[in-house]
């Protein structure tokens, strides 16, 4: 890719552009896991928190409607790496816990993230590292507040 006419690009249009790449390189590894990152989202969040949460709570953690969990869990399910289980509190909810197999690949997922490579010369300075995370938490918190990117 020739990146030479994106100096000039506005950082928005930047940002897209390099999670969209990131994107399709980290579902290309998972892929080859038969894993996605939204599989992988779920699996985090229920390692996070003991292993097992409703699937409601599941759903507004991982940031997906509870509609759009139901699908991802329905393939981890088949894969063996999720359970299913009625919620003894709510005969209408039903608890969404992790397997020993969902635990082994998270380990592998979490080793591969935790390598600590730079992406990046920039991000391998960790001032400028810092500034990048800053950045884009902001961006997420004032995203996440009203649905659009904003000035604090």
């Amino acid at each position: 890719m020739d990146t030479s006419r994106l100096h000039e690009a506005p950082l928005g249009s930047l940002l897209v552009l390099s999670g969209r790449l990131a994107q399709q390189r980290w579902g290309s590894y998972l892929a080859d896991h038969h894993l996605t990152p939204a599989g992988v989202a779920v699996l985090t969040t229920l390692g996070l928190h003991g292993g097992e949460l409703g699937h409601r709570q599941l759903a507004e953690m991982c940031f997906f409607k509870p509609a759009t969990l139901t699908g991802i869990v329905d393939t981890l399910e088949k894969s063996g790496h999720v359970t299913r289980a009625p919620d003894p509190g709510d005969r209408r909810a039903v608890r969404i816990g992790i397997t020993g197999e969902g635990r082994a690949v998270l380990a592998k997922i979490r080793e591969v993230r935790t390598l600590h490579t730079p992406l990046t010369s920039v991000d391998a300075d960790p001032a400028k590292a810092a500034i990048i995370r800053e950045f884009l938490m902001e961006l997420i918190s004032n995203m996440e507040e009203t649905g659009e990117p904003t000035r604090s």
